[in-house]
């Protein structure tokens, strides 16, 4: 539930529909978000468009961010990447304490990724991989790109790739598995991986997820099978967001 806390301190509930909104363009730094079962901090950052650390930070917390339910995430205060700031003295992990709230720098602009090696073009495109940003990636899915990446008009925060259901859906980097369910609203069945401490990427609208929460992942592995739930017709919708600030992923795939 997201809470609005207006300048008054008065608190009071607006529709979810805010954060599935493709028209509104988070991040979101107001109110308040009240754990549910099977979340975590990487989806509830993800839902409101903040850095996974950051939020972290600003709620007292330090890795593995672990939370339980009807614990509260504080949304309104502002926190610190541990790449912004020194670290804070340790904290018991899942702590609900509020540090003092102050305003973070604006974010930096994204930097255009440099891809560091090129794609082998002697195989095919499902084999393809280049390195962009130290991470080696590949297409999740090789069907034809059906909505490009947005930030304007229809916001789209990703690409939508087509695909018949059943269809194997790859990982397109290695990484961990920070997140498998169907809490996020507009994204039905989702996987979330994190990459590095910069990375994410997610795969939503899958028929069926394949792997689970905590579970190592290589490059390619087939994590999920491709579908339509949360949407109108079998597509995988796919996101790489930096900083938790999500950004164009083709740049990061191998040309086709």
């Amino acid at each position: 539930m997201l809470a609005i806390l207006s300048s008054t301190a008065l608190v009071g509930c607006n529709t979810s529909a805010i954060y599935g909104d493709r028209d509104y363009n988070p991040p979101v730094y107001w109110g308040r978000h009240v754990v549910e079962k099977g979340e975590t901090l990487y989806s509830i950052a993800w839902r409101y468009g903040r850095d996974y650390r950051e939020l972290g930070n600003a709620n007292g917390m330090e890795p593995p961010y672990t939370i339980h339910p009807g614990q509260v995430i504080r949304l309104d205060l502002r926190g610190r990447a541990p790449a912004d700031a020194p670290r804070t003295a340790s904290r018991p992990t899942g702590s609900t304490r509020t540090p003092a709230s102050s305003p973070a720098p604006a974010p930096k602009p994204e930097p255009a990724p440099t891809v560091t090696r090129k794609p082998d073009r002697n195989v095919d495109l499902s084999e393809q991989s280049q390195t962009v940003s130290d991470i080696n990636w590949r297409w999740p899915h090789v069907g034809t790109v059906i909505a490009k990446f947005s930030t304007s008009g229809k916001v789209n925060k990703g690409i939508d790739i087509a695909g018949n259901s059943g269809d194997p859906v790859r990982a397109a980097a290695d990484g961990s598995v920070v997140y498998a369910g169907n809490g996020l609203l507009g994204y039905g069945n989702l996987i979330i991986i994190n990459h590095n401490e910069h990375y994410l990427s997610a795969y939503a609208h899958n028929r069926r997820i394949l792997v689970a929460e905590g579970e190592s992942v290589k490059q390619g592995q087939t994590i999920a099978e491709l579908g339509s739930s949360g949407t109108d017709g079998n597509k995988l919708h796919f996101e790489i967001r930096r900083n938790g600030n999500p950004v164009d992923p083709l740049p990061y795939l191998p040309t086709r």
